[in-house]
């Protein structure tokens, strides 16, 4: 094989990587400052997360040594270097004074009210509903609020069984694996079944249950569609008690995904010539008709990989390929990239 194909070869194999990770590679919401390692319980193998970071996952595996606790003025710049989330950044900051000031009444022998930290995420796909979850556990874990920090992420397919009985156990064992850290659920409406053999109030109320015996190493968070939360948490009198903090996420400006795209270019040693940029951004807003549809973050990743394919066809076609015209995204591509999607 010529130096030539090798080159065409390594290019197209990272895009089918990018693309064969979409659903499982670390943080799907995670759009903030590239040079920041992955959390330390959502490290991938093989493509996969380990089975600490989801419900789903039935596989036996040793559990991995709990990490020491984080700084937190590190979480904190962490979290600022993110793109966008600017009202989730005050909330979050909000938060961490209020459970310092509890801790240092507590340490005073000052009496202290009851501080709810379990929390209601609502916005659109791809808006950093998952990213912040992430890094809260590893806040509370900092703030020595949890023992472990790490994040289990469900939806209702990890709770719910099929028959009477099962339900309550499956979603125990989740529980088990989330205890000392955070137990995220997405789509948490879906929980409220209406068919009259649904299980998923059966589910609810565990998770109730285990919040009232284990609040002292346990965070739950839901989240979910603006709307449908607020229904799901009023539907319930358990709920309403125990989810009083209310995060919204917001759609991110034109502005924000265009940094995101460059993000990515950053990330993955691309270089976005200066003729590109505002035809990237013209695709972006083309493809953005619908927030939810199109997926914030989510559907700029997607942008950015389309893009890549296209420069891999043009890449194929040349007789010799240097390390800078690997590296380069050119207006030709994008066009090429929105040529692409017209046509399907």
């Amino acid at each position: 094989m010529n130096p030539k194909d090798e080159l065409i070869l390594q290019q197209l194999e990272v895009i089918r990587t990018m693309t064969e990770n979409r659903l499982h590679r670390m943080g799907d919401d995670f759009w903030g400052n590239p040079q920041t390692p992955p959390a330390p319980e959502m490290r991938e193998e093989g493509g996969k997360d380990t089975a600490a970071s989801t419900g789903n996952d039935e596989t036996n595996v040793p559990e991995a040594e709990t990490p020491p606790p984080e700084k937190i003025e590190d979480l904190q710049a962490e979290l600022d270097s993110y793109i966008g989330l600017t009202e989730i950044k005050k909330e979050v900051k909000n938060l961490v004074n209020m459970v310092r000031v509890h801790q240092m009444r507590q340490e005073n022998g000052l009496p202290t009210e009851d501080l709810s930290l379990h929390m209601v995420f609502s916005g659109n796909p791809g808006t950093g509903k998952t990213t912040v979850a992430r890094i809260m556990a590893r806040i509370y874990h900092a703030l020595g609020i949890l023992s472990k920090g790490q994040l289990v992420e469900v939806d209702r397919s990890g709770l719910v069984a099929g028959y009477v009985g099962q339900t309550a156990l499956k979603t125990a064992k989740v529980i088990e694996k989330a205890m000392g850290g955070v137990l995220f659920i997405d789509e948490a409406y879906a929980l409220n079944g209406n068919a009259e053999n649904d299980f998923g109030q059966e589910a609810i109320d565990t998770i109730l249950k285990a919040m009232e015996d284990h609040r002292d190493d346990l965070v739950v968070i839901v989240a979910g569609y603006d709307g449908l939360m607020d229904d799901f948490i009023h539907s319930n009198p358990g709920l309403e008690s125990r989810f009083n903090r209310f995060l919204h996420f917001d759609d991110y400006s034109m502005d924000e995904m265009l940094a995101i795209f460059k993000m990515r270019c950053d990330k993955g040693c691309y270089t976005l010539e200066e003729a590109a940029e505002e035809l990237v951004r013209s695709y972006i807003e083309r493809e953005n008709t619908s927030g939810i549809s199109f997926g914030n973050a989510r559907g700029v990743r997607n942008v950015f990989e389309k893009i890549l394919v296209q420069q891999a066809n043009r890449l194929a076609q040349m007789d010799s390929v240097t390390k800078e015209e690997l590296m380069l995204l050119t207006p030709a591509d994008v066009q090429a990239a929105m040529d692409a999607e017209a046509e399907q």
